[in-house]
């Protein structure tokens, strides 16, 4: 098939036979075999000129597809044992990027050498196609069909107050209590719409609104806060569990489940997996997935 079809692309069987470092002769037997095959003939042949008949010209399309699926297979093949090389490009939401995905990065960067990632932090939601990402990191539900998702743990969040507030201001026994309490409120989009807290107990859920003298939409200013003794933040359980260890915040409502939301690493349906994506979303699911 491959003789055949570079004879068909090039003109002539001598003009193939230089091609593919053979002989004329060589050429001519390999189109004779699929002609006797086949029990039709591919090619017009004249002294002067050749062309490609009826059937010729049909054979010659499925071929050249036949040919490029085998040429794929051998190059997913070699890829699969190769080590991961080149640039990769990453969209993240911006708290899970700087704080988690960010020291997942050196990690995976020291450990492949020969890889690249340039990553993009935002909350927005994104085309990976349109904006060229290869790899997306999203928090919330999830259902798209040309995008292939793999579920990380759930994104959790806890509320944590700095020793110093709570000695001040007593500790929240219930979610209630907080109204009582400086929050330290995200702003999702507007500084005038209201924050409200959920919480939940042996199936039953409590939503309270989160007020207070600070809100941000930044994520990190408001663990500064927090940690300089100006209220209490709900964050994400991953980050805070440094700053637990370290004792510069404390968990209240620890009887409490705080809000939980589906985590994934995703990449587009229609992408091929090269072993680049392949080694990056297999150490992100490693490090994030499920326990």
């Amino acid at each position: 098939m491959g003789v055949f079809v570079k004879a068909a692309d090039l003109g002539s069987f001598a003009a193939a036979a230089e091609a593919l470092r053979i002989s004329p002769q060589m050429v001519a037997k390999h189109v004779v075999f699929l002609e006797d095959r086949l029990g039709t003939a591919l090619l017009n042949r004249t002294t002067r000129r050749q062309s490609l008949t009826d059937v010729g010209r049909a054979y010659y399309d499925r071929c050249k597809s036949i040919l490029m699926d085998a040429e794929a297979a051998e190059q997913l093949a070699q890829e699969m044992r190769t080590r991961p090389k080149g640039v990769i490009r990453v969209n993240a939401p911006v708290t899970f990027g700087a704080f988690s995905l960010a020291p997942f990065l050196t990690r995976y960067l020291a450990r492949y050498p020969d890889m690249q990632v340039d990553l993009t932090l935002n909350d927005r939601f994104v085309d990976p196609l349109e904006d060229g990402f290869e790899v997306l990191v999203r928090i919330g539900e999830f259902e798209d069909a040309s995008l292939i998702a793999h579920r990380l743990a759930p994104y959790r969040l806890i509320a944590c107050a700095s020793p110093a507030y709570l000695a001040e201001r007593g500790t929240p026994q219930t979610p209630g209590d907080l109204e009582a309490h400086d929050c330290l409120a995200y702003a999702y989009w507007s500084p005038s719409l209201p924050c409200r807290w959920r919480f939940s107990r042996d199936g039953r859920e409590e939503e309270v609104k989160a007020t207070g003298r600070f809100r941000s939409n930044d994520w990190r200013t408001l663990l500064h806060a927090a940690t300089e003794g100006f209220g209490i933040t709900l964050g994400p359980e991953s980050v805070l569990s440094a700053e637990l260890a370290a004792g510069r915040l404390v968990r209240v409502l620890s009887e409490y489940e705080g809000p939980a939301r589906p985590m994934h690493v995703i990449y587009p349906a229609s992408r091929r997996p090269t072993v680049k994506l392949r080694s990056f979303v297999e150490a992100v699911v490693e490090a994030f997935g499920p326990k």
